[in-house]
Order: structure tokens, then sequence, then C-alpha cells
């Protein structure tokens, strides 16, 4: 506002006060007024009732003088005992040449809803004015608010004020600090982070790490994104900003950190986002802090990885299961949120019944089958076939379907028992029926061996050609002459249920089979001569008496 000649804004019906003298009154008036407090403004117009018609330039001014009120004169001077006017100007006038900067804790004097602002008095004799959208909850008459200086306004005579930590409406180098908040456009990005543009002519650059408080592989994605970011450091001359993105999001989560610790306790549900998924488990970002679902809380399923359940970005409720104010650590559970599988399981799998399951795992000493979600039960190896296996991994593989008896349940315990050989009747009943002696049948090789190969007849029911019947030839191996999976003819040498064992021979299958008429009738002992007495001869013989 220039020192002469140029109209001011007065409370009361003065719309124009016209030149004031040495422009000492019109700073008044302007400070007085943008303050809103109706005391100052009583000061402005106590000064004005005391002028003297010859302190104007021009007499006409002379209508704007307010009429005589004996309440207010009287209000006027106890709201003046002890205070000089020199003093009053000379406080108003001294704002005007040293400007403000930086964060300042401020008074609200007025709030204006119809603007959607807040008049701030600022160390008791600056004024301003703040958004009231950045301030959640708006605060009331005589609180105390933390704000930012952005600029000094010349046609209003006030500051542009913003809630600290919020983004200021325009950037400005001679009001610029560390710390301060701007917002910007994303305009490119280059291996080391990306660029930015604050306002009209002003340029910023953002380093990959100051981007986000989680890495990103490809920060292409922030192209063209509108962004708040704190000043780090900065060059007026050089026209160089360096900002972060990272530190006003740290800055707001250890405000919502503050929140939820207040309300954190033991036992309650939370709803969260999966943030990262390790090996060990799942981080979730409850709004502030971040806690740990543990691998073995994920699910009532066994031997599932972290992330076969869940994946970054699902939001999921969890169970607070452990909470630690000193050290933050926070436990997280998902599976003590659903419904446990294992209760009245003994209902719905007695002994003996036959069940569909899924192999989850494969063992040495056998499979895990698992029925349902989170409820499996072990196939031992010994109940796989009514015939000696091996390996498990040479009957079964993972994700194969399969029948299976119950054969044992413990709910406390949490274990179920299965066998695959008694889903079945059992092949070794009838083996002897079935295959009779020199019988030349189909059958399938299942393996190889050192000693022989064992071939299939049929499922349950397998029998052993020792090595010395698989060729009439001398061989190293029988891999020589068979392949596991090929079909070959065998004979039947000799069936053994009790013992559950079948010989069966390659190289006799193409010998003839004994016939009925030919076969080879045992020879029946000889019974011993009687003895008819003494043998003559010899020294019994008596032929040398």
């Amino acid at each position: 506002m220039r020192e002469q000649g140029l109209p001011v804004v007065a409370p009361d019906g003065f719309r124009r006060a016209g030149a004031m003298k040495n422009g000492q009154l019109s700073r008044l008036m302007r400070s007085t007024v943008r303050l809103g407090a109706r005391v100052k403004c009583r000061f402005a117009l106590s000064a004005i009732k005391t002028m003297t018609p010859e302190s104007f330039s021009d007499q006409s001014k002379e209508k704007f003088r307010t009429s005589a009120d004996p309440e207010l004169d009287s209000a006027i001077d106890a709201a003046m005992e002890g205070v000089s006017m020199d003093s009053l100007v000379g406080d108003t006038a001294a704002e005007g040449r040293e400007r403000l900067k930086g964060v300042h804790t401020g008074t609200v004097v007025v709030c204006d809803d119809k603007q959607g602002e807040l008049l701030i008095e600022i160390d008791g004799k600056n004024q301003g004015m703040a958004p009231m959208e950045q301030f959640d909850p708006i605060p009331g008459v005589g609180d105390q608010v933390e704000v930012h200086v952005e600029r000094f306004d010349e046609q209003l005579g006030m500051y542009k004020l913003s809630k600290k930590g919020s983004a200021a409406a325009s950037a400005e180098w001679d009001t610029m600090h560390v710390g301060q908040v701007l917002e910007g456009t994303v305009t490119a990005v280059n291996k080391g982070g990306l660029e930015l543009q604050f306002g009209t002519g002003m340029r910023g650059f953002m380093p990959s790490g100051q981007i986000d408080i989680a890495f990103h592989k490809d920060i292409s994605i922030f192209l063209n994104q509108r962004m708040k970011a704190a000043v780090q450091k900065f060059d007026k001359r050089a026209k160089n900003i360096i900002v972060s993105r990272r530190q006003i999001i740290e800055g707001e989560r250890q405000e919502m950190k503050g929140k939820l610790f207040e309300e954190l306790a033991e036992g309650q549900t939370r709803r969260g986002t999966v943030r990262a998924v390790m090996d060990f488990g799942a981080f979730v970002d409850l709004g502030g802090a971040d806690g740990l679902i543990h691998i073995s809380e994920l699910t009532h399923r066994r031997g599932t990885k972290a992330s076969d359940v869940v994946t970054v970005g699902d939001i999921v409720d969890v169970k607070i299961t452990k909470f630690d104010r000193e050290t933050g650590k926070i436990g997280l559970s998902l599976k003590q949120l659903m419904a446990d599988p294992w209760a009245g399981a003994e209902n719905k799998y007695g002994i003996g019944m036959s069940v569909t399951g899924r192999v989850t795992k494969i063992e040495k000493f056998g499979a895990f089958i698992e029925v349902e979600e989170g409820l499996e039960g072990l196939l031992p190896i010994s109940e796989i076939s009514w015939q000696r296996v091996g390996s498990v991994g040479d009957v079964l593989k993972e994700n194969d379907i399969i029948k299976a008896a119950v054969i044992g349940i413990d709910t406390q315990a949490k274990k179920l028992t299965f066998s695959l050989k008694q889903a079945g009747p059992d092949p070794w009943k009838s083996a002897a029926e079935k295959y009779n002696r020199h019988d030349v049948v189909k059958a399938k090789v299942a393996r190889i061996v050192d000693f022989g190969v064992f071939c299939e007849l049929e499922p349950g029911l397998e029998g052993l050609v020792h090595i010395s019947e698989v060729s009439d030839r001398r061989i190293r191996s029988a891999s020589d002459v068979v392949k596991v999976g090929e079909e070959i003819d065998v004979r039947v040498l000799e069936v053994d249920a009790e013992k559950r064992r079948i010989s069966l021979s390659i190289k006799q299958v193409k010998e003839a089979s004994p016939s009925p008429a030919t076969a080879v009738v045992p020879e029946t002992p000889r019974k011993p001569r009687k003895s008819s007495g003494p043998l003559r001869g010899g020294l019994e013989s008596g032929w040398f008496k």
C-alpha cells in the first residue's frame, strides 16, 4: 500500500479514508481490520476521532468522520489505557520492514466460514490467512496452530499461510526453507529419480530413494502424477531443489502410529493392507505401524508358502495376538479368525470311512493327504500298497487325487491316519486262485532292481522276476532286456499268498507248459530189504578154519 493517497478499508461505515498523514493511519487501519479483533479496531476509531480537520489535506474528507457515541468512547478509553498511539503505530509500521519466514506458532483470531479461511495472529503483531480445509479438525478462536509462512501479499498487506505439513499454494525462492512442503507434477523420469514442476518456472528433483518407503522397481508409474514433497536442499542462485516424498509419508505414518498405539490392544480385530510377503510370513500395515503374520498363523494348512495365501496389496482382517508398546512389535494372526476345521472332525471322519484327498507333501515315511482346507493326515508308506514300496515317490506325486480309508483319528492332537491299500479289496486273498503255476500272463514292469524286475499283475499285486529268470543268456542288468512301464509276458512259477510273494519268469515264457500226462511223477521211495541172515564170506564165513 502506498504511503499517500491509497484507499483504506475501515469498519463501521468507513469505506475510503482518503490520504492519511504520513501513511501511519493507513497502516494502522489495515493491520487492525485484518486482525479482526474489535478492540484494535476501536483503537483506530479513537485515533480518527481525535484527529482535527486540519490534519486532512482535503476538507471534503471531513464527511468520513463518525458520529459521537458515548458508550463507544468509554470502551475505547478503557481499552487504550496505558497504550500510546506512537508505540502502536510504530509496531505496525515495523512489520513491513522485516518479513517473516519458515514455521511459526500463531493464534486463531477469526474463523471465516464463508470464505473458508482462518485469520491468524503471529508473534502478537503480524497477521495472515490460512485455508480452513488444511486443518482437521478446524481450530476455534484462541487455539494455537503451527503454520508455514508462504509469502507476504503486498496488495492485502498480510501473510499467506498454510498449515505446517500442508503443501504450499505457491512457492517462492525468498520464503523457501528446508522442510517446506510443495506440491508439484512429475514431468520426467530418469535413472536417478523423478523431475517435478512446482508452479511456474520452478523445477525440482526427487531421488529414487526418496519416492516412497517401499521400493519401486519401475518408477515410471509416477509419471504425470501430482504429489507432495518436502524440500531437503535448495540453491536459490542455481535454481535447484532436492525434494522428498518419503519424508512426507514417514511423517504422516508417525502421526498415525501415535494414534494407533493409543487404541491398540491384544485380542482386537484390525483391518490392514499386506505390505510385504516373506518366506517366514507377511507384514501388514495397520495404518501407521506394521505387524507380522508368522507363516504358522497364516492358515490352518501345513507346509504352505506365505505367497500362496496372501499377496502384496491384499486387504485383510487380522487378530492382534501380541503387542509390545515399548518395542513396537505387533504379532498378528489370520487363521484365528477362520473356522477351525478340526472342530467336529471325529463326527465327519469315522474309522473305515472312504475319503478323497489331495497329496500335499511327499516324505520318506509317507505322504500328507488333505481332505479339506486345513485338515490333512498322514498316509504311512506301509499303508500305500499291499506289497513292499521302496519309495513313496515311486507311487505318488504331489497334487495327486486319491481315495483312501480312515484308519485313525485324534482331534486333540489334530492327527489323521489314512490307508491307501485298505481303501480297496485285498488282491492277495484271491491271488492263488487267479494265478496258477505255469500260467503265462500279462504284466507291467513296475521297477527294476539289482536282483531282478518287479512286475505288476494288477493294482496292488506284484511279482518278482529274479535276474536269473530274465534271460537265457548272461546279462549285467535286467534293464538290458526290459524297461520300466513296458508290458511283457511272464510265466508264473510260484504263488505264496501267506508270504505275499509271486515268483515269475521271462525266459521260460517260450517254453511249452508241461501237460498233465507228461508231468514228472515223483519216484516212490524203495522199501529197505530184509536181511536173511549173516552174510557168508570174510572172517565170518569160516573158510580159513
